[in-house]
């Protein structure tokens, strides 16, 4: 089975509590890239059936737009995780994922059982990484199944089992983020960044994006609408480096040569290519703008009154 997926914004993913039917319908109107519909960490046990049942139906009704849809199942080693996964199959959302993942197993059963009740090849899973496991296995997580489409750090809980305290700059966590990054690209899956728990901390939510994105992530996940705006600005690409970009690429193109030189800086194929994924993600970017207003008036016209 080859499964292929085009390419797309994730600079923001937001996590929606499932159990939220007010967070559910206000998510359809949000700037995020992407929703985790969650299953597992923001749904107490009582609540796990009705949950589950609710997101089932928001995704059913649809009107997310161009948002990425994809819902965080419960573990498998849970009551409910297996038939989380068999429910949400063939409901039309773009991704699942699994949470603490210490292996490829996991994903190689999530797959299979995907297979088995003839899920369309476009469904993504998205594996958390999350545990000291985990994170050592990632070369192995990263390569096991084609039905791969991204990794997101679990930094909260990462950082717990690793006893290391919150700091600025995250020390104790950049080599396991690194670790993850290098598995990623190799595999050519994409990658988000943690979430950052401190809410009124602007400047150091700022910070964390920052780092993140020198790190090399696709995106951040994100536990609040307040942090989207920041985070699109961080991981996207502005006006002027989209116009950088095109000058880069036109420079080289010009010069009829293996290499050339553009602001004073030497141009080469890796860097064009770099200049033409950013540029793709600005149209990328910019379509998505030009979308959404129609898209956010037809999902409030379909609200009961």
């Amino acid at each position: 089975m080859t499964v292929t997926c085009p390419a797309r914004p994730r600079r923001s993913v937001l996590y929606v509590p499932g159990s939220n039917a007010r967070a559910l319908e206000k998510a359809k109107t949000l700037t995020a890239d992407g929703l985790i519909l969650d299953l597992e960490d923001a749904v107490l046990p009582a609540a796990k059936l009705s949950a589950r049942a609710a997101v089932l139906a928001a995704v059913t009704a649809g009107h997310f737009g161009h948002r990425e849809v994809v819902i965080r199942i419960n573990g498998f080693d849970t009551e409910w995780g297996l038939q989380d996964l068999k429910a949400m199959a063939l409901s039309g959302v773009d991704g699942i994922l699994l949470p603490k993942v210490d292996g490829a197993a996991s994903l190689l059963k999530a797959a299979y059982v995907l297979e088995q009740l003839g899920a369309p090849d476009t469904l993504r899973l998205w594996s958390m990484a999350e545990t000291p496991r985990g994170v050592l296995d990632i070369d192995a997580i990263a390569r096991s199944t084609p039905r791969l489409g991204v990794i997101v750090m679990g930094t909260a809980d990462l950082g717990k089992a690793l006893r290391a305290p919150e700091q600025p700059g995250r020390t104790a966590l950049v080599p396991a983020l690194a670790h993850c990054l290098l598995a990623a690209r190799a595999a050519g899956v994409d990658i988000l960044d943690g979430v950052y728990t401190r809410l009124t901390d602007a400047s150091g939510f700022r910070a964390e994006c920052t780092q993140g994105k020198q790190l090399g992530f696709d995106g951040k996940t994100l536990i609040h609408p307040g942090q989207i705006d920041a985070c699109n600005e961080i991981f996207g690409v502005s006006a002027d480096e989209a116009a950088s970009a095109g000058e880069l690429i036109a420079a080289w193109e010009s010069a009829g040569a293996g290499v050339a030189v553009h602001a004073g800086r030497l141009v080469e194929r890796l860097h064009v290519e770099e200049a033409e994924r950013q540029l793709a993600l600005f149209r990328a970017i910019q379509h998505q703008a030009i979308q959404a207003p129609a898209i956010q008036t037809q999902a409030l016209s379909t609200r009961p009154a």
